[in-house]
């Protein structure tokens, strides 16, 4: 996942209002959001990832939600453990926030960003294995982590709420639909849509060359010649009702062509409801 904005605990009647772009190569198998079960027994709503197991981003049927970007780098290697058991790792029931820091090591993993939370009781927290002030350089030892008080958030390859072009794009989107109603959703989809690549006077320096930064500048990435692009979006919509909650998820799975022009087709949305 390389693009997420999110909402937490700005209206006491919608505890969490989600929009994310999966940016990844195209040849890594993944299966789309659905129902799962986890080792333990949990259940959860989330894409997964074939290769090794995890998820970018889920919720659990308890109201856990855990949701994971890379951090960018010149010379990006795989950790000796995925980054997509982090996320799975919180969703299940018996995890602690204490223990999850205690039981990852910041050397195990490539750069990642995680912002774990639990709707029972409005706890956020995000924690990653790069310093904030230098996200980007690839030597650390330790964990940077932090509570999240009530807000909005962007959450790209740096840090969280690094002010990339396309982040503020989506949290402006973002605190837009947080004005209306629940169902106005267009703002978010047409900023998650949005292939506007930016000039290299308003890009960060992460080490990658020009001409790739460039490419990642935009929301929805299409880089089909490099075999690389965003391949899925998500809206995440939580609803209270009483004590409990209800979450309305939908994704749009992107296929690109498999040669010619960068055009993009886009299944029909899929629509998973929790509550």
């Amino acid at each position: 996942m390389c693009l997420i904005a999110f909402a937490i605990g700005t209206d006491p009647d919608r505890p969490l209002l989600l929009a994310a772009n999966r940016d990844e190569f195209f040849e890594r198998p993944t299966e789309p959001l659905h129902r799962w079960t986890l080792p333990d027994g949990t259940g959860v709503v989330a894409g997964r990832d074939l290769r090794d197991g995890g998820t970018w981003l889920g919720m659990s049927e308890v109201g856990r939600v855990a949701m994971l970007t890379n951090v960018r780098s010149a010379n990006p290697g795989p950790g000796r453990r995925s980054r997509g058991e982090l996320t799975t790792r919180w969703l299940q029931s018996g995890s602690s926030w204490d223990t999850l820091l205690s039981d990852v090591s910041a050397v195990d993993y490539g750069g990642f960003n995680l912002v774990v939370g639990d709707l029972t009781c409005g706890f956020w927290a995000w924690v990653s294995n790069r310093d904030p002030a230098q996200p980007h350089e690839e030597h650390t030892d330790r964990l940077h982590h932090r509570r999240l008080a009530p807000g909005v958030y962007g959450l790209s390859n740096a840090a969280l709420d690094t002010p990339w072009p396309k982040t503020l794009r989506l949290k402006q989107a973002l605190a837009e639909a947080l004005t209306t109603g629940p169902d106005a959703t267009s703002p978010l989809v047409a900023a998650l849509a949005d292939r506007d690549i930016r000039p290299m006077s308003e890009l960060p320096a992460t080490g990658v060359p020009a001409e790739l930064e460039r490419a990642l500048s935009s929301p929805f990435v299409d880089m089909a010649d490099r075999g690389y692009g965003t391949r899925s979006s998500l809206l995440l919509n939580v609803a209270r009702h009483g004590q409990g909650f209800s979450a309305d998820f939908t994704e749009w799975t992107h296929t690109p062509p498999p040669a010619g022009p960068h055009r993009w087709t886009d299944a029909q949305p899929r629509r998973l409801r929790l509550a």
